[in-house]
This record gives C-alpha cells, structure tokens and sequence, in this order.
C-alpha cells in the first residue's frame, strides 16, 4: 500500500509499504481522506515537533477518514453492538494512553493529560507512531467513531482539528450570549469560529495578520474581522478570548483585548522554552489565563454539530491525491491555505 512518510528534515516520500491486517481483535479501516496539521508540517521541515525528534522514517498523519474493511473475528460481536459494520464510514480518535490508570491520579478524568500517550504521526517515542498518511490502518474498536449519514468522509476529515476547536471552548466555560475574540484563524481559530456561532455567542470577531485566513474567518461565521498585519485595533472589553495563535508577541495585544475578570484560552502552541510577552494586565485586570490541550471526549460531540448542520467547508481550501503529497505540503505553508486535506485512496 502507499504511505506519505517522513525520513529527515525535507525528505518526505510517498513510498510502498507492506499492508496490515485487522488481526484476532482490530479493525482495518481503508483510509479516504487526511487533513495537513502544523504538527506534519514540522515534522516535515525540521524533522521534529516540538520536543518530537525523528529517529526513524514516520508515517504522518493524525486527521484521518475512511471506512471499514475487516473486522478482527474475536470482536466482531462487540463491534456490531456498536454500529460498526464492514463498509461503515469513520473517523479515528488517534491517542493511545500508556500505563495503569491507578499511577496518575486524576488522569482520568481529564484524559487529553494522561501522561504518557502514543499519537497517531508522532515521533515522541521509539518505535515511533505510525500515522494514517496510507492506504490502510489498523486500529483498535474503541478508537473508531462512526460518520452519521450526513457528515462526509471529506468533513470527517476534519472532525479531529474541531474536537480541539471545541476543547478550547470548553475551557473557556459558557459562551451564548458573549463576546469572544479568536486571535489566529488558521484552521483551529476558524473552526473555532464556527463553533462559537453554533454555540450561540453573540459576537465573534476574528483577528489575523493574513487577509486570506480573514476570508476564511469571516466565511465560517465571525461578525468581524481585525486585520492587525494592517495595523487595526483589537476589540476592548471581550469577555472571551481563544488565542489560536500561538505567536507569544500576541499576548500583550490579546490581555489588552479582554475585559477585567475575563477568560483567555490559550489554545495555539507557544515554542518551548522562555518567551518574552506582556502579561502584566493578567494581574490587574484578574484575567483567567488557561491552557487547552488537544481534546478529550470532544469528537462526539464535534460530529453531532456537524450532522447538525455545522458548516465548516470554507476551512478546506486544497485538495491533493496521496501522489502529491510534497505538493499538498509545500500548499499548506503558504498563505492561500487553510486546511489541506490529501485523497487517500484513489
């Protein structure tokens, strides 16, 4: 079968590699689509993501649909208790928790924090992680989620970067009837967007230095757009801020932004290591400055919003075949692109 792997840093390849099969107890999802994250592209670039480093060639990929192709027998009853059938369209909740949950009190309950996960495309350890940038993927029942008829394959896609969108909001507690600014529309803040409308937030405004990642915002949802990259203001008094940004410069900008006693997400990833940002207005004005990080149990209800009518469409702006895959990659770093989402199987 094809993958889409990562040898070095600028060393991506679409190579042939032997298929899996479901096994006694997985299943074998033959893969549609995949969406491009921040996360492969580093990969990709700098043969690392964040303190991820490659060791050894990695299949990318974490965003990922298809449908199923084989159901290992000694779980094919609890399979079909669960509405997962050969042929049943899905998407793939791509972590695997490591250990016994009795050595991390508390883990369980917030299970984005568990402290050591295996993630689909990640090189954190060794052997690393295969991704689902391939043909085929063998994965565990409990780590499938079912497309209801009126989520695509293409949307589903895209169910994985909304889980976080939604993590995010979450953390910032209740949103109808607020005002919320998202700092970065990329995928994550536009999808974010999308999702503060459909949750009933009276006024979103979308801020970014990019007039086309505005497009995006403003065709998912936002009442307003602030192009800072121009010099426009940021709102005052937001009672919500999502800062998707991850641009540690933007900090200062977006506490300026928020309301005494209101809430900042911070959801995009800041670099490791000390930053220099002002945040002395978090102490003046008793802002509640949180961290969000990746998702929890948020594709459920990513997928309900969906099949509900949420429209995210205008984030995917690019389409490649699995055989472009350097093509789909180069587009994802440009300013044209939002969420680029590669054809799997042909």
């Amino acid at each position: 079968m094809k993958a889409v792997m990562v040898h070095a840093a600028n060393d991506l390849r679409v190579a042939e590699v032997a298929s899996p099969d479901a096994g006694d107890d997985g299943v074998l999802i033959r893969l549609a689509y995949g969406g491009i994250c921040g996360s492969d592209l580093s990969y990709w670039k700098h043969g690392a993501s964040g303190t991820a480093v490659l060791s050894e060639p990695l299949v990318l990929g974490h965003e990922v649909s298809g449908t199923v192709s084989a159901i290992g027998a000694a779980i094919r009853a609890e399979a079909s208790a669960a509405g997962v059938e050969i042929g049943t369209p899905v998407t793939v909740h791509p972590a695997t928790r490591v250990g016994d949950p009795a050595d991390w009190p508390g883990a369980a309950e917030r299970t984005n924090l568990w402290p050591v996960v295996r993630y689909f495309g990640s090189a954190a350890f060794t052997p690393h992680e295969h991704g689902g940038f391939s043909t085929s993927r063998r994965v565990r029942l409990d780590q499938l989620r079912v497309l209801p008829p009126e989520v695509s394959l293409r949307t589903g896609a895209v169910v994985e970067p909304l889980s976080v969108a939604l993590h995010a909001i979450a953390r910032a507690g209740e949103v109808r009837g607020r005002t919320v600014l998202v700092n970065g529309c990329g995928p994550i803040g536009s999808l974010a967007i999308a999702a503060l409308r459909h949750a009933g937030a009276a006024r979103v405004i979308g801020a970014d230095v990019s007039a086309h990642a505005l497009g995006v915002a403003s065709a998912v949802g936002a009442h307003e757009t602030v192009n800072v990259g121009l010099g426009e203001k940021l709102p005052e008094n937001v009672d919500i801020v999502i800062e998707a940004s991850g641009v540690a410069a933007a900090l200062g900008g977006v506490i300026g932004a928020t309301r005494p006693g209101g809430v900042i997400v911070q959801a995009g990833n800041l670099r490791a290591g000390a930053i220099e940002a002002n945040i002395a207005g978090i102490v003046t004005k008793e802002i509640d400055y949180r961290g969000s990080y990746r998702f929890a149990d948020e594709m459920d209800a990513a997928i309900r919003m969906l099949a509900d009518g949420l429209d995210v469409s205008a984030v995917i702006t690019h389409e490649f075949s699995i055989d472009d895959a350097e093509e789909a990659f180069r587009t994802a770093t440009t300013a044209e692109a939002s969420k680029v989402l590669l054809r799997l199987a042909e």
